[in-house]
């Protein structure tokens, strides 16, 4: 039987460990999600956070936009 692994982040490149995607991949996001499932403010909180690590390390690799798509946007109430 498969064992489950989570979906992190493998720095410098903030792609997935497991499946190779841009992190927070569906899978990250949906584990994000249940986790953090009575407090979406202290999500946003740590998805800011880990935004500017990855800014940090991307070096201008990607607009401030797109990071902010990437980690933020998602996230949001609806």
């Amino acid at each position: 039987m498969p064992r489950y692994r989570p979906h992190v982040a493998a720095r410098p490149s903030w792609r997935c460990r497991v499946c190779g995607a841009a992190w927070p991949c569906s899978p990250a996001r949906l584990a994000l999600l249940g986790e953090y499932r009575e407090n979406r403010t202290g999500l946003l909180i740590y998805l800011g956070s880990v935004m500017y690590e990855a800014a940090d390390d991307l070096h201008g690799q990607a607009p401030p936009g797109a990071l902010a798509d990437r980690f933020l946007t998602w996230a949001r109430s609806r």
